[in-house]
């Protein structure tokens, strides 16, 4: 493997990695948004996919977000009779979103992505060690 392709599959992951921070943290910030109306469906968690994809002009295999989705799990149920957006037996319905494991998916994207801008600035100083050395 030559260093551009190393390179461009650094940056791959950085960019896949970087839109799986943003999905956590639109999820951490809608953890306790509740419906605008009485008995309305609250914020749903958020999810993405990564998947392969192979780049022909540089000759490797890439990661790539496949899609984006929500998850299904139902709802968290709280008896809340005094809430705007309690049913008519005073429930209210609040995302499905965990933030322990929101926490742990930002802070595991988080270090692929300063793994893969490690990876991507260790190729850089080795391109340019070899300018150097062909002066």
């Amino acid at each position: 493997m030559d260093l551009d392709s190393a390179m461009t599959i650094a940056a791959a992951g950085m960019k896949v990695q970087s839109a799986r921070l943003r999905v956590t943290a639109e999820n951490l910030a809608n953890a306790e948004s509740t419906a605008s109306t009485p008995g309305g469906e609250p914020f749903r968690r958020k999810t993405i996919v990564f998947g392969n994809r192979h780049d022909r002009a540089a000759g490797v295999d890439l990661v790539d977000i496949r899609r984006y989705g929500v998850d299904r799990r139902d709802f968290e149920l709280r008896h809340e009779p005094g809430h705007p957006a309690a049913d008519a037996s005073g429930l209210v319905r609040y995302p499905n979103v965990n933030p322990l494991i929101e926490l742990t998916d930002m802070r595991e994207a988080q270090r692929s992505y300063e793994a893969n801008l490690n990876a991507l600035q260790l190729a850089r100083s080795m391109i340019g060690r070899t300018l150097d050395l062909l002066r």
